[in-house]
């Protein structure tokens, strides 16, 4: 067992699996909803970016690669300084929704290079650059652009051409989980020698002023290179600090004079390093104040050309008289080389030094990502900022009717600037990557969210905090068992059935949300919204039209008839160690089968089509059909589930309530939605075996939906074919769009009309895996459709994982596909390896799109790594090729 393990195992034993200090601050807090305290809802605009460094926040802090506590009581992240910057750089900056063309963006270069799931050690690298950074240009080309244009990013701008800028590597090494050492290693990657202000800060979260706390806490100095930070929730810790050029202390208040035109209490505001740092005021104010709750030690550096100088802090709950003895700077080495020990123990062996970089750096992501999420929409209703007073339009406005949710905790995050909060089912995702990494924690995050002060008391999931009250998918059954499984396989076939218990009592209070508000008709046709795809309909699928015309979902029914079959396989597996559970399992058996009969035969399917369709329902007419051949009409594969006869043997109440429904259901002529071999093997799946053949030849067609990287959300058929219907006099129309959207539905900031999504693209592997392990040789097709190579299902689930996996890969020249123009940065001597895992992919180039740091879903790619790496034979010669391009043809996985 590696050290890592060592204190994973400690940590399990936890109520709360986590570690007091952790990568939990935000990279950005300002245009979050929770700082909007305004009558229009309007976030981006109510806190901007431009206010982020001088008002103080009341739900949360941010920094640059930063870290807190659990309850972020106090905060650490680095502030830097080129010289020549009208502020610190103290946060990333990006675009808020109005000012990017394709909505909000990020428009900075950093990098999660390492971590460990108990934070002992972790790296982040951040790119700053020698000239002033471009805030306004970036702005203003931005701004010009249509949607039609691509995204102007930093990299376009020249301010790293000639390498002229500085690698800011921040490292933790932790002593203990209340001692942690800083390393910040400042190199210029230019020939001439530069100036850069490094300012490794320490601050209080402003619980004091928002009346959350008795007495204010306050950091004080004790000599040239300590001071103490005292909190009343917290305790007592010391900073540590080699000796700086100078040291500043202030307080973590809004400067009003700037934000309110009123005037200050005094000059120690929250921004007041800005201008003593870049204008030279109140430097000896600052100096000798001596206490406050923020504080920074200032170190003026030239730095030269290719040189690196080195930066040493320590924060620890205890006093040290030599905190920096000699000989400590081998604590980094040896947390790097148990990082080491303990990728080694959990990835695949064999793989290439690119592959397994791919696979450690999407972890790092993922765990980076974890942030502390504080919102009680009671109190952001019900109170003010001190800004604007409380406002009816507010009360009456986005989130009011989820005034129970009350969120203190430390959870996974899609991203950390870009979604600087969770959403419903991306948790789910993340969880089956974080599952390989630390099992504990994915379980707890899995609860979490079902827990009361998250669930609504009618059974309705949050879904992300610009609206929880839409519906995301319900995949948290299915991703329970994932991690489950995950976790089994680990323990050498040994399942945690406590928390299969705990996932299954709540989401069965969610499945009847479900079954009571979305199946409005009692029909099992469900419906749903736009279920987190945002614009992959003609229209909004959230829209409420004017007539009687109601929209039946394929894939809201397809959700709901897989969420049956994941609890049904749920309270199986839960019922061989406790049998009351076979009276659930049978329940959610036989909703699956109504709810496959119903897609099967009610005007789903379109038998000209040979697909899935979303149909109109309008009062006295005729029912219409969507013919657009996207992703809805394929989520009908992602409900299928094997029953082992052996299982079944010693479930014999299930067994028998199974046999009398098969054949009372066979007599009577209605849809049976099973196949059985002669071995007593059981297949249940949405789609029979004939239907299933013609999704998967327009699947694997690459006139349709393969694309050299993956499954596309819309099929390239309609590039030549657009779809077109009129409701309500509104003319609508879609059109393959494989980068980013061209729509404004949902802000714009995402497109699912033809871009290639990891998560779609795991459920549809893992999904057409289970069909191939059913089939086996009995069922070949044609990879790709046409090209008279046959294939059985579980190979081309391996082809299909390839191609995701070969967006990611470097070819021959060191390139990696979704870097696209880019790839000149990325071919430079010392950035060959740095990563970045986008939202999504051009459907046709594989250029990388969206969120660039989504170690959310997108670190699903680590676990489809690992599932080909752990297979026995037949795919390491994919996963040792250092210099893959593309999927070669022939090759067999």
């Amino acid at each position: 067992m590696t050290a890592e393990h060592q204190r994973l195992a400690a940590n399990a034993t936890k109520l709360v699996p986590l570690e007091q200090w952790g990568p939990y601050l935000s990279e950005r807090q300002w245009g979050t909803v929770r700082e909007d305290y305004g009558p229009y809802g309007d976030a981006w605009n109510y806190f901007p970016f431009d206010h982020a460094h001088c008002r103080a926040y009341k739900w949360g802090e941010d920094g640059l690669a930063g870290i807190s506590d659990v309850q972020q009581n106090i905060c650490f992240a680095v502030a830097l300084w080129n010289g020549k910057d009208p502020i610190l750089k103290e946060r990333l900056f990006g675009l808020k929704n109005g000012e990017g063309n394709h909505g909000e963006d990020v428009k900075e270069l950093y990098y999660y290079l390492d971590n460990l799931p108990t934070h002992y050690y972790m790296e982040y690298l951040y790119k700053y650059p020698q000239q002033a950074f471009p805030y306004d240009l970036l702005r203003s080309e931005n701004r010009k652009r249509t949607r039609q244009d691509v995204e102007y990013e930093i990299l376009d701008t020249g301010v790293f051409n000639n390498n002229q800028y500085f690698d800011v590597l921040v490292t933790y090494a932790k002593r203990n989980s209340t001692d942690i050492f800083i390393k910040i290693d400042v190199t210029n990657r230019y020939t001439k020698s530069a100036d850069i202000t490094v300012l490794p800060t320490l601050w209080f979260y402003n619980r004091y002023s928002n009346q959350r706390l008795e007495t204010q806490p306050l950091i004080s100095a004790v000599d040239r290179t300590s001071v103490v930070a005292e909190h009343g929730r917290l305790g007592t810790y010391h900073f540590y600090f080699q000796p700086p050029t100078d040291a500043l202390f202030t307080n973590n208040v809004t400067n009003k004079e700037i934000v309110q035109g009123l005037p200050n209490d005094d000059i120690f505001v929250k921004d007041a390093f800005h201008q003593a740092i870049i204008n030279g005021a109140n430097v000896s104010d600052l100096r000798r104040k001596g206490s406050g709750t923020k504080f920074s030690p200032v170190y003026k550096l030239k730095v030269g050309g290719g040189e690196t100088k080195t930066i040493y802090c320590r924060l620890s709950s205890e006093e040290h008289s030599q905190p920096f003895a000699p000989g400590f700077e081998y604590l980094f080495t040896m947390r790097k080389e148990e990082a080491d020990e303990y990728y080694a123990a959990i990835m695949p062996k064999g793989m290439s030094r690119d592959m397994a970089d791919i696979q450690r750096q999407a972890i790092a992501g993922l765990l980076w990502s974890k942030q502390y999420y504080h919102y009680d929409v009671e109190r952001w209703l019900s109170t003010s900022d001190g800004i604007s007073a409380v406002n009816p339009g507010k009360q009456n406005g986005r989130n009011h009717e989820w005034s129970h949710l009350k969120n203190q905790d430390v959870i996974l995050m899609p991203d950390k600037w870009e979604y600087p909060w969770y959403a419903a089912w991306d948790l789910a995702f993340q969880c089956i990557s974080m599952a390989a990494a630390d099992p504990t924690f994915a379980k707890h995050q899995l609860l979490l969210l079902m827990r009361e002060w998250y669930m609504k008391p009618d059974g309705q999931l949050p879904a992300y905090e610009w609206n929880f009250g839409d519906v995301n998918p319900p995949v948290h059954a299915w991703a329970a068992m994932q991690v489950y499984e995950i976790e089994k396989k680990q323990k050498g076939g040994t399942g945690d059935i406590q928390f299969l218990k705990k996932a299954f009592q709540k989401l069965l209070i969610n499945f009847t949300w479900w079954t009571n508000r979305k199946d409005k008709n009692g029909n099992n046709i469900f419906e749903g919204g736009f279920l987190g795809l945002d614009n992959i309909g003609v229209f909004n699928r959230s829209y409420h039209f004017i007539n009687e015309v109601q929209l039946e979902q394929a894939d809201g029914t397809s959700w709901m008839g897989t969420y049956a079959l994941d609890m049904m396989d749920m309270a199986l597996e839960i019922a061989v160690h406790d049998p009351s559970f076979e009276d659930t399992a049978t329940k959610f058996f036989e909703h699956f089968v109504l709810i496959a009969e119903a897609l099967n035969e009610h005007h789903l399917w379109n038998e000209e089509d040979k697909f899935y369709y979303d149909v109109l329902v309008r009062t006295g007419n005729d029912p219409l059909p969507l013919r657009i051949k996207s992703i809805v009409g394929l989520t009908p594969l992602f409900a299928v589930s094997k029953l082992d006869h052996r299982k079944l043997e010693k479930l014999r109440d299930f067994n028998k309530r199974y046999k009398w429904f098969e054949k009372y259901r066979k007599r009577n002529g209605k849809f049976w939605p099973n196949e059985q071999k002669d071995d007593g093997t059981t297949l249940l799946s949405l789609v029979p075996k004939d239907k299933l053949v013609h999704l998967l030849q327009r699947l694997v067609d690459e006139a349709e939906f393969l694309s050299p990287g993956g499954i596309r959300a819309l099929s390239k058929y309609h590039e030549e074919h657009p779809y077109s219907v009129t409701l309500d006099g509104n003319y609508y129309t879609i059109r393959y769009d494989p980068g980013d959207s061209t729509s404004d539905i949902f802000g714009g900031n995402s497109n699912w009309r033809g871009p290639v999504w990891m998560p779609i693209n795991y459920l549809i592997i893992q999904s057409i895996r289970s069909y191939g392990e059913f089939y086996g040789d009995t069922l070949l097709l044609e990879f790709p459709t046409r090209s008279g190579r046959k294939l059985n299902l579980c190979q081309i689930a391996d082809e299909l994982t390839a191609r995701v996996i070969s967006l990611f890969q470097k070819d021959s020249k060191g390139a990696r596909r979704y870097n696209a123009e880019y790839n000149w940065f990325y071919q430079q001597p010392g950035n060959e390896h740095l990563m970045l895992f986008y939202e999504y992919f051009n459907g046709d180039s594989g250029r990388g799109l969206g969120a660039a740091h989504q170690t959310g879903w997108t670190a699903l790619v680590a676990e489809l790594i690992s599932e080909l790496g752990n297979k026995p034979e037949g795919c390491a010669p994919f996963l040792q090729n250092e210099s893959t391009a593309t999927v070669p043809t022939g090759q067999v996985s």
